[in-house]
C-alpha cells in the first residue's frame, strides 16, 4: 500500500521531491488553484510528463509505477471535497475555508503540518479531529495528528489479485495493463484470434476533447480521459508514424463550426474558459481555411495535441507491457459466468471451464449483452460504417478534420471517413452508408475534392453504448437482488464482478482512464477522478434511477433498452 500525502501548496514541488526521494511507494496528491509552469520543475522526467493547465485531476505515474502524482487544479476547498482517498500525511500551508474535509480523508494517526492561524482556524482543525501539543517548537506551524474516535470507513482487506478479463479490445487490453502493473495475475479471454478485432478494429481512431459552455460532466470526463490517454501512450513509448511501438500521430484535430451560430459558441467557449493554446485555439474562417486547404466559412477549433491512432497497435502495446503476468486465451468465447467457492468461473461453448479467478472484468462490448449477469444493463449498439479512400484517388488532409463526420490523414495509403450512426447491426458494407460518408466529406472539402466513382471499401463496427453515452465502470449491480436502494453505495453488487463497457465512439481515449479507475477501486487506492465524475460512471446508476421511478417493481426492475 502506497503512502498517501495530500498537499495544498505544491510550490515548485520541493516537498514532493523530498518524499519521492525516500524510495517507498508514494501517492502524492496536490490540490492547486494554479499549475506551476513546467520549466520550474527540477526533475526531468516529471517536467516531461507535466500536464496541460486545464481544470481537473491529472495523474502522472513515475518510477516504474512506484510513485504517483495527482495534480488537482481548481478551487482548493472544492477539490479536497472531491477526493476519494485515505491520507497518511497532510501539508496545509494556508488556511482552508473548512478543514472538516481533511478529517474525512485521514487515516488514524495521520500527520498534519498546517499553518498556524487564529483561534477560529485552530478550533476548526480540532473539530476536524486533529490535536497537537500546546507548544511544538515550530513558530508559524502546527504539527498535529488525527486522533478523532469518530467512526471511519475501514480499509478494505487487500484483494485476491487474480482476474479474468473478457475481451481484448481497447477496454480489456487497458484493464490487463493496469492490473498487471499492480502485481495481479490476469487471464485474458478473447473469442477471436487477435486483439482489437471488433469495435476496436478500425484502421484509425481519432482522439480529441469535448468542449461545452457550462463545462458539464461529459465535458469534464472526456477532457480527463483524453489527457490521461495521451500520458499513458507516452509512458508506453509514444505514438509514431512507423507504428513503433504504437501507430499514430498528434497531427492536430480541426473541428469545423457547423454554421455561424456554432462559430460564435466555439469562440465564446475558448474565451470563457481561457484554455491554453496547446489545448485548443479558435481559428477564424481565414485561418481555418488555410490550415484545411479548402474554404470553410465559419472557423474552427484546433486541438493541437489531438490526432489519430491505430487501436490495434495500442492494444498490442498495452498487452506487451503486461509481461509474464498475463495469460492469453484466444479463440475462446465466454458464454456463461458461474460463481462457486468464492471464485468466478468462465464457461465456454463446450460447457467446460475456460478459466477461474477471484474477479471477472467484462470488457467485451456488445458481447456483454448475452451474459446473464450483464444482460440487464441498458446497453445497445449502433452500427458505424467507415469509408476507406485510397490516397492515389483522394487527396486527404494533413490533419484530422471533423464536423458531422471525421476524416483522417492517410494511414498506410488509406484515408478513413466516417462513421455512420445506424440503428441496425448489419455487418456488410452498404452503398447508402458510403454515400452518406462521401456527402459529409464533400461538405468538409468541397465537391471537387471528392470523386464520385469511388469503390465500396471500408469497415463496419458495432459501438456499444449506454443511454447517457457515458461508460459503465465498476462493480456490477445485481438486478435480481431485492430492495429499494436510495444511494449508489446501497446497491447490491455481484461480488468480484466488474464492467468496462459502453465506450461508444470514444473507446480509444476512455480505455486507459476507465481501467485505472477500476484498478484503483479494486485496490482501495486514491481514485484518478473527482468523486462526482467517478459516480457518473457507476454501472448501478441506471438501476438506481429505475427503482426510484418504479419502487414497487423491486428486484424485477430492468432498465428498458433504448
Amino acid at each position: 500500500m502506497a503512502y498517501v500525502v495530500l498537499d495544498t501548496g505544491f510550490g515548485r514541488g520541493e516537498r514532493f521531491a523530498a518524499a519521492r526521494g525516500e524510495g517507498r511507494g508514494l501517492h502524492y496528491i496536490a490540490v492547486l488553484a494554479d499549475l506551476p509552469p513546467a520549466h520550474t520543475i527540477a526533475a526531468a522526467d516529471l517536467r516531461a510528463a507535466w500536464p496541460t493547465a486545464v481544470p481537473g485531476l491529472h495523474r502522472i505515474v513515475l518510477d516504474d509505477g512506484r510513485t504517483t502524482l495527482d495534480l488537482l487544479l481548481g478551487d482548493i476547498d472544492t477539490g479536497i471535497g472531491e477526493l476519494s482517498a485515505r491520507v497518511d500525511e497532510f501539508h496545509v500551508p494556508a488556511p482552508l475555508a473548512s478543514p472538516r474535509a481533511l478529517g474525512k480523508l485521514a487515516v488514524p494517526d495521520a500527520l498534519l503540518a498546517a499553518c498556524d492561524g487564529d483561534d477560529g482556524w485552530r478550533r476548526a482543525l480540532r473539530a476536524a479531529g486533529f490535536s497537537w501539543p500546546d507548544n511544538d517548537g515550530t513558530p508559524g506551524w502546527l504539527h498535529a495528528r488525527y486522533t478523532s474516535r469518530k467512526p471511519q470507513p475501514p480499509r478494505r482487506p487487500a484483494p485476491v489479485r487474480t482476474a479474468i478479463v473478457i475481451g481484448a479490445g481497447v477496454a480489456g487490453s487497458a484493464a490487463c495493463e493496469r492490473l498487471c502493473a499492480r502485481g495481479w495475475d490476469v487471464t485474458l479471454i478473447e473469442r477471436h484470434a487477435e486483439p482489437a478485432t471488433e469495435a476496436s478494429g478500425n484502421r484509425a481512431g481519432i482522439f480529441m476533447p469535448l468542449l461545452s459552455r457550462d463545462d458539464n460532466i461529459p465535458t469534464r470526463l472526456t477532457r480527463a480521459a483524453y489527457l490521461y490517454a495521451m500520458r499513458t501512450w507516452q509512458r508506453l513509448g509514444g505514438l509514431a508514424p512507423d507504428g513503433v511501438p504504437m501507430l499514430g500521430a498528434q497531427c492536430g484535430v480541426l473541428q469545423l463550426a457547423r454554421d455561424s451560430q456554432h462559430a460564435v459558441l466555439q469562440r465564446e467557449v475558448v474565451a470563457q474558459w481561457r484554455y491554453p493554446d496547446e489545448f485548443v485555439r479558435w481559428l477564424d474562417d481565414n485561418a481555418a481555411s488555410a490550415l484545411l486547404g479548402a474554404a470553410t466559412p465559419h472557423g474552427a477549433w484546433l486541438f493541437g495535441q489531438g490526432g489519430w491512432a491505430n487501436p490495434a497497435s495500442i492494444c498490442r502495446a498495452m498487452l506487451a507491457a503486461c509481461g509474464a503476468r498475463l495469460r492469453r486465451i484466444f479463440h475462446a468465447e465466454a458464454l456463461r459466468l458461474e460463481r462457486r467457492d468464492e471464485a468466478w468461473h468462465v464457461v465456454g461453448a463446450d460447457g467446460g471451464v475456460i478459466a477461474s479467478a477471484a474477479h471477472v472484468i467484462v470488457a467485451n462490448g456488445a458481447g456483454a449483452m448475452t451474459l446473464a449477469q450483464t444482460a440487464p444493463l441498458p446497453l445497445y449498439t449502433m452500427r458505424g460504417q467507415v469509408t476507406h479512400l485510397e490516397r492515389e484517388r483522394f487527396a486527404g488532409p494533413a490533419l484530422v478534420v471533423c464536423r458531422e463526420a471525421y476524416m483522417t490523414p492517410a494511414v498506410d495509403g488509406i484515408v478513413s471517413v466516417g462513421a455512420t450512426y445506424d440503428k441496425d447491426d448489419e455487418r456488410a458494407l452498404r452503398p447508402a452508408s458510403q454515400a452518406e460518408n462521401l456527402a459529409r466529406a464533400r461538405e468538409i472539402l468541397g465537391a471537387g475534392r471528392v470523386p464520385a466513382d469511388l469503390p465500396l471499401q471500408g469497415r463496419v463496427g458495432l459501438r456499444c453504448m449506454a443511454p447517457d453515452r457515458l461508460p459503465l465502470v465498476g462493480a456490477l449491480p445485481d438486478y435480481t437482488a431485492a430492495g429499494q436502494p436510495e444511494r449508489l453505495r446501497d446497491v447490491t453488487r455481484h461480488p468480484g464482478l466488474h464492467t468496462l463497457l459502453g465506450y461508444a465512439s470514444r473507446g480509444l481515449i476512455w480505455a486507459p482512464l476507465a481501467a485505472e479507475l477500476l484498478a484503483c477501486q479494486l485496490e482501495d487506492a486514491p481514485l484518478p477522478l473527482e468523486a462526482s465524475l467517478a459516480t457518473a460512471l457507476d454501472p448501478a446508476r441506471f438501476l438506481l434511477k429505475e427503482r426510484k421511478r418504479h419502487p414497487a417493481a423491486g428486484s424485477v426492475a430492468i432498465p428498458p433498452k433504448p
